[in-house]
């Protein structure tokens, strides 16, 4: 079997993630994190929160899942917000497009970029078949599939609405109370952790690609202009870079450079996503990433969003596969401006300046007078075409008559009658659209990762033994009691002791079922990195064996003290040190 395999077997006979509502037949694309799987995702979530909400000092909200449509025409979801569906003319099944070429061509590794045509001419020239019936997809259209679940906000149908597709939004739309709570001073960061929703079209590769998961989203709010980041903090911090430039090299792979070589050097274009860079890299070791299996892929100019001056991937490697765990992301200031101009809400910040200045502004007053017989219905928008002309050309208005263009039409207006004047004022500052920076990490996806890369086998007492070797901070139980028989009074203090343990704060397990030797390997399995049995020995001088997963050694423990070694334990003390 393929570590993949082998993840998968493990994840359903042991809690970690199985799918779901199998009882009726299974949901393709959606999934239940069982008792152990819960524990460790609410563990790096609690480790995600630690580095990029408490340390940043970011506050930190929680939006609703569903949302009005009118937020999704404003962020440019209902529009474009589209993957690649073929449908096979003979079976009815439908597929992603883009998905088949990737699987079937080797040196096609992102074909999402290609437009729709082009991978229908790739399935042609690759001759590549339906997957569930085998016949040739050659001459099928390939066409855009929208992927938001759309609902009814209330009863009936006035008023649609949509799961989101991703949590930025919510943070986004409640910009003008969130920057009242920020004081409206720049720079601030908001966070969220929350479930989004995208109706795949061919959920695969089990927690990769679903139809509901979660993020852990940073939406930082800057003045690009004043606003610079804590680059000496992450300067030193190495990265490894997979830039635009090596992917279109023939010979061109991974670098390491540290995060102060790269901003340098100009491999990464924004000083703010290389920052985040740097300090991501603390959460991936924390929570178990192996970094042998990890780079940064900066977009190509195909994949990136329009509004995005630059953005990279965090990838890991799953079965020979690199896949997207974290996107970083420079939005420019597209969100909020996007959603000030459908809303009509000030989504602007005031920047005050240092010293009063005196400019010269070019105003209109049109003569409505004239524009209301002129142009009729259409006179409000030309005087406030006007007035936006005004602001960005004013040679515009240098000669008789000015042309501002509504709505694909052209309308031309004596100047003398627009009332164009440039005036001298003075200004104690002025109104700003705020930059965001976003690292938006797929959780569900990360802790995918952490199991893939921290499940191994050894050989223990010459037996085969499978373990993960999770951080101890992260592991969904910190600590399992034994007790080493059930009789002679060891069970009831070992269910006594595992009850200390919990009111300590710990997360605890206990197991007395099958001998001691099984209990062990069955919390290594899991991932529990200390277990404490309770014997003869126990009763006689109060103390327990403490035992140590990766390396199986022991050592004891009075029980009095026993709170304080595991603390120094997870701590990263070893047994030799207690």
């Amino acid at each position: 079997m393929t570590e993949l395999d082998d993840l998968a077997e493990l994840a359903k006979r042991r809690g970690f993630f199985f799918p779901s509502n199998e009882a009726y037949g299974g949901t393709a694309g959606f999934y239940t994190y069982g008792p152990e799987g819960a524990a460790l995702k609410r563990n790096l979530e609690d480790t995600w929160r630690d580095i990029f909400v408490r340390e940043e000092g970011h506050m930190e909200l929680e939006a609703p899942t569903v949302m009005p449509e009118a937020v999704f025409e404003a962020s440019g979801h209902l529009d474009g917000f589209d993957d690649m569906i073929i449908e096979c003319v003979e079976c009815g099944a439908t597929h992603r497009a883009d998905h088949l070429v990737e699987d079937a061509v080797e040196d096609i590794e992102d074909a999402e970029a290609y437009e729709p045509e082009e991978v229908a001419e790739l399935i042609a020239d690759h001759g590549i078949e339906c997957p569930s019936c085998g016949a040739s997809l050659a001459d099928t259209d390939v066409e855009e599939f929208n992927l938001m679940f759309g609902t009814n906000i209330g009863p009936g149908s006035s008023s649609p609405g949509y799961l989101r597709p991703e949590t930025a939004q919510g943070i986004f739309v409640e910009f003008p109370r969130l920057k009242e709570y920020a004081r409206n001073q720049l720079p601030f960061g908001v966070a969220q952790i929350g479930r989004a929703y995208r109706n795949e079209i061919s959920p695969r590769r089990a927690l990769v690609r679903v139809r509901e998961f979660t993020q852990a989203e940073l939406e930082h709010f800057i003045d690009p202009e004043t606003d610079d980041p804590p680059l000496e903090r992450v300067a030193d911090v190495e990265v490894p870079l997979y830039s635009a430039e090596s992917q279109n090299a023939d010979d061109g792979g991974v670098e390491t450079y540290t995060v102060g070589e790269a901003v340098e050097e100009g491999v990464i274009g924004s000083e703010w996503v290389a920052y985040y860079l740097g300090r991501a890299m603390d959460f991936y070791e924390r929570i178990g990433i192996d970094m042998d299996r990890f780079r940064y892929r900066q977009h190509l100019s195909g994949e990136r969003a329009h509004y995005a001056a630059d953005c990279w991937d965090a990838e890991t490697e799953l079965g020979g596969n690199w896949v997207e765990v974290t996107g970083f992301a420079y939005r420019s200031d597209y969100d909020l401006s996007k959603h000030g101009e459908y809303s009509g809400e000030d989504f602007t910040l005031f920047r005050q300046y240092d010293e009063p200045k005196t400019v010269e502004r070019a105003t209109v007053d049109p003569d409505m007078s004239y524009l209301g017989p002129e142009f009729g219905g259409a006179a409000g928008d030309v005087a406030d075409a006007l007035e936006s002309l005004a602001g960005r050309d004013r040679s515009a208005f240098d000669g008789e008559e000015v042309t501002v263009e509504v709505d694909g039409e052209s309308y031309t207006v004596p100047v003398e009658k627009t009332g164009f004047s440039v005036e001298e004022q003075t200004e104690a500052g002025e109104h700003i659209t705020p930059h965001v920076v976003e690292p938006s990490f797929g959780v569900g996806r990360l802790v995918y990762s952490v199991l893939i890369h921290r499940h191994g086998t050894d050989e223990v007492d010459g037996e085969q033994r499978a373990f993960l070797d999770l951080p101890a901070d992260i592991a969904p139980t910190t600590v399992a009691v034994f007790p080493l028989m059930t009789k002679d009074g060891l069970d009831d203090r070992a269910e006594e002791l595992a009850h200390e343990l919990r009111e300590n704060g710990f997360e605890v397990a206990y197991d007395d079922t099958g001998n001691i030797g099984r209990r062990y390997r069955r919390q290594d399995e899991v991932g529990t990195p200390y277990c404490v049995t309770v014997d003869y020995e126990t009763l006689e001088d109060g103390t327990v064996t403490v035992r140590e997963r990766d390396s199986t050694d022991q050592t004891r423990v009075a029980v009095d003290e026993l709170p304080g070694a595991l603390r120094q334990l997870v701590g990263g003390a070893t047994l030799s040190e207690l």
